[in-house]
């Protein structure tokens, strides 16, 4: 098999009981033609020091260690990592997650049999918790809670919109797409919903059956930590709804981002986010005549009761 250049781009931020286990699980890839990028966005722990101990155990020259002054947030700093990835493949790679021996391999071997109209492959993923037990597979529990009834591959732009169901730890990228994209959106709060919309445009996503990261999670439900009141993440997830809207090219298109817009009105008003709820809403009107349920929402918004904790405790039965 020939072995084109991966970079894996490993993101550190306060993972310093995590990286080393993180770290040693790249560095112990079956696929050997690595360039590893390792990038510190101003942790606050001891992080720095246990990467550097771990460095002087290393002697490839095709590893970066950069230790950034200032704390700049995920989509920046893995900007930063990009920037020296001359790999024909890109690995975005947080250091609380670890991978499986043969991950980097595997996906590489399907990308050779790729046209080039293909620019992601990922697979499944296991989700470990802080002492490294897995505690769920991705897709068996998606398929089991009836989230998703199949893996969409190949043209997964309306996919993406409208239904969450790729690993983003688990993405192999071809780097042309990234780099054609620009990197991350920087000032965005968080990068994979932007990152599927803009490259599903324009490029295929394949699938490997078989779960070859393991995904940490502090917290086992699902829902934990999303739509808190106020979230900044709920607000950049807007801004990509508007950008889809601007891509999509007919009817299907928006169909599928009407029902992402009508999934994340929802959870904007029963997490009491009015102000994205009324902007989730006015795009709605944009993309459809309001229907009855939707109705009741808008007038949620003007009367903004207290619906946070009956959210929670819904998500709670229900994930």
């Amino acid at each position: 098999m020939d072995q084109p250049l991966v970079s894996v781009i490993c993101l550190c931020y306060n993972h310093a009981p995590f990286v080393v286990e993180a770290l040693e699980s790249v560095f112990h890839q079956t696929y050997l033609n690595l360039q590893i990028i390792i990038v510190d966005d101003a942790s606050t722990d001891n992080s720095v020091a246990v990467i550097e101990r771990m460095l002087g155990t290393q002697s490839s020259p095709n590893l970066q260690f950069l230790s950034l002054p200032q704390n700049i947030g995920n989509c920046k700093a893995f900007n930063q990592g990009l920037q020296h990835a001359t790999g024909a493949y890109v690995v975005d790679f947080a250091t609380d997650d670890v991978m499986l021996p043969t991950r980097i391999e595997q996906q590489v071997k399907l990308f050779l049999q790729l046209d080039n109209s293909y620019g992601v492959v990922f697979t499944d993923a296991f989700y470990i918790d802080p002492q490294s037990q897995v505690f769920r597979q991705h897709y068996a529990y998606l398929f089991s809670k009836k989230l998703l009834t199949h893996v969409p591959q190949g043209d997964v732009y309306r996919d993406v919109l409208s239904t969450y169901f790729v690993s983003s730890p688990s993405m192999l990228v071809r780097k042309n797409v990234l780099d054609e994209l620009g990197g991350y959106d920087e000032t965005l709060a968080y990068e994979d919903f932007d990152f599927w919309v803009r490259s599903a445009r324009r490029y295929k996503y394949a699938f490997i059956n078989e779960a070859l990261t393991k995904v940490r999670r502090k917290h086992q439900s699902l829902s934990s930590g999303w739509y808190v009141p106020g979230d900044p993440q709920l607000h950049s997830t807007y801004l990509v709804c508007r950008k889809a809207q601007k891509l999509n090219r007919d009817e299907g298109d928006n169909e599928a981002l009407l029902k992402r817009v009508r999934y994340e009105l929802r959870q904007s008003v029963f997490s009491q986010n009015y102000e994205e709820a009324e902007r989730f809403y006015l795009l709605l009107k944009e993309l459809a005549t309001p229907r009855g349920t939707d109705l009741i929402l808008g007038r949620l918004i003007q009367w903004k009761p207290p619906l946070a904790r009956l959210r929670q405790l819904y998500h709670h039965l229900r994930y």
